[in-house]
């Protein structure tokens, strides 16, 4: 039985009895006449009826207290969960953005290393091709004077001789 609908029953009879109450035959106005015995039959039943639905009033508000103390605790603790994963992903967050500026920043390094090595390598290709370029003129002079010298130092040149050249 519902808690309370025993009590409700109890309270329905008393209701009865009252309707089915029969008026005085003098000054009857809003008054009845009812078996005491009766009436205090009722209230006696109501009497040790209270107690059993205190207790499971009681009950069902200890369980009720007992599954929202659980649903709190439940609540709490996937709150901690959520917070302590949001941490994590905070601090892997945190782990990724620092290693991206690592990462950056030796990008930036060896761009910066490939530009010098780049100028340094045609500073230094520059500088042998242009001593180069000094000896190959400086032997080209040479080989001018020299012809120069024979062209000189020789008669007319025999063209019918033949020279293995």
């Amino acid at each position: 039985m519902e808690p309370g609908a025993e009590i409700a029953q109890l309270v329905d009879e008393m209701e009865q009895l009252l309707e089915e109450a029969k008026s005085p035959l003098t000054g009857g106005a809003g008054r009845k006449i009812i078996e005491v015995n009766d009436f205090y039959e009722i209230l006696d039943e109501m009497r040790s009826v209270f107690p059993d639905e205190f207790q499971t009033a009681r009950r069902i508000i200890k369980e009720e207290q007992e599954t929202l103390d659980r649903a709190q605790q439940q609540a709490n603790s996937i709150i901690a969960d959520a917070q302590q994963q949001a941490m994590i992903l905070a601090g892997d967050q945190e782990v990724v953005r620092l290693a991206q500026q690592q990462a950056d920043a030796i990008r930036d390094q060896a761009d910066q290393y490939e530009r010098d090595t780049r100028y340094n390598a045609e500073e230094y290709a520059d500088t042998v091709l242009a001593h180069l370029e000094e000896n190959l003129k400086s032997l080209t002079n040479t080989v001018t004077r020299v012809r120069q010298t024979l062209d000189e130092n020789s008669g007319p040149r025999n063209t019918t001789n033949n020279v293995p050249w």
